[in-house]
């Protein structure tokens, strides 16, 4: 996607009365500093308890609903078209697609199924008696993906030597060493560095999301041929 997808729902949060429209500015910017500098340990704490402060208290059921019904609004204008072309690639080939985020199993669930993924490892809130307490049980960020990817491939049989992974964040590294075919797309500066350096691919996805209508390009702006698809359980 062009954008995350927990700030791609915010608008819809807000309408619905779950964010006040300052919340929602301030998550926004937060958003974009988090994304421009990185985040070390302590930066990443701090993130993680104010996700968790501003979710507790919101009715689960209600979270479902407003991403369910604003999903086609708010995530599917953002979704790449070179993206769509790629999963689409895989699971021809047979293979299992499984999208891993560090937004929330709520938002993450709706968005795998639309596009045909079948498993996600995502951020898990604890929800009691309906609502989410402000505890969080699985925050997929960093070192923590690359875990939650090595649990499901021991649980399912996947080799991660065979498999391929996709991101464009250098908070993702861990998770792209975790397997055998990493590729950097759309690259923050530091991921790129860290790719060219390792000789990992690097794809360029273009700005029109969900139409399809641009060519997968390389680091070059190269028109390239989505990268060969093998893989074995």
């Amino acid at each position: 996607m062009s954008r995350s997808s927990t700030l791609a729902f915010a608008p819809s949060f807000y309408q619905h009365g779950l964010i006040t429209r300052s919340e929602a500015l301030r998550g926004a910017c937060a958003q974009l500093v988090f994304r421009a500098s990185g985040a070390g340990p302590s930066r990443l704490a701090r993130v993680r308890d104010q996700l968790s402060e501003l979710c507790r208290g919101w009715p689960a059921d209600k979270v479902g609903q407003i991403v369910s019904e604003c999903l086609a609004q708010a995530i599917v204008p953002y979704i790449y078209g070179e993206a769509r072309q790629l999963m689409a690639a895989h699971i021809a080939a047979g293979h299992e697609v499984i999208i891993v985020s560090s937004s929330g199993q709520e938002m993450v669930t709706p968005i795998a199924a639309l596009l045909g993924a079948s498993q996600v490892i995502a951020t898990r809130m604890e929800v009691a008696a309906g609502r989410y307490t402000g505890v969080m049980e699985f925050y997929a960020y960093g070192e923590a993906k690359a875990v939650g990817m090595r649990e499901l491939a021991a649980e399912s049989g996947y080799r991660l030597s065979d498999c391929f992974a996709y991101s464009d964040s250098v908070t993702d590294v861990p998770m792209l060493e975790a397997v055998g075919h990493p590729h950097a797309v759309n690259p923050d500066r530091a991921l790129r560095k860290i790719a060219l350096a390792r000789g990992w691919p690097v794809l360029a996805f273009g700005d029109q999301a969900a139409h399809g209508g641009q060519a997968m390009t390389d680091s070059s702006g190269k028109a390239r041929k989505p990268p060969r698809i093998g893989i074995r359980r």
